[in-house]
């Protein structure tokens, strides 16, 4: 067998795998979308202001103390 053997015994492989799945509803799909966006938004703006506290943290104590947190 040779090498566009191979490949054409792949991809019928890989369809008949891809009918045994289970794949979500639309609504399901928009939920788990929705999720995501939320928890990456969230997750943004906590790191955001823990970077920004590390950053005057390391500022102040890089200053010396002299300037005010």
């Amino acid at each position: 067998m040779g090498v566009i053997g191979r490949v054409r015994e792949f991809v019928q492989e890989v369809l008949v795998e891809f009918r045994k799945v289970t794949w979500p509803s639309r609504q399901e799909l928009v939920n788990s979308t929705v999720v995501v966006i939320a928890v990456t938004v969230v997750l943004a703006f906590f790191l955001g202001g823990v970077d920004i506290v590390l950053a005057r943290l390391v500022e102040w104590i890089l200053g010396g103390g002299r300037k005010g947190i």
